[in-house]
């Protein structure tokens, strides 16, 4: 589950970013952009951080 939040979350940016690109004014602001990002950096680590464990059990 913590990597589909992580993955919501970067397609939201990224489409923020492209939107950004392709000329029209971004949806969400920087600060919003930032929050995001952090979030799915957040939600990826949760992920990592569950797997592992998630490993460490089985090997014992």
């Amino acid at each position: 589950m913590p990597y589909v939040i992580a993955l919501v979350l970067l397609v939201m940016f990224v489409g923020n970013v492209v939107i950004g690109a392709v000329g029209q004014a971004p949806v969400v602001g920087i600060v919003a952009e930032m929050l995001i990002l952090f979030g799915a950096a957040i939600a990826f680590s949760v992920g990592i951080l569950r797997s592992e464990a998630r490993e460490k059990s089985k090997q014992e």
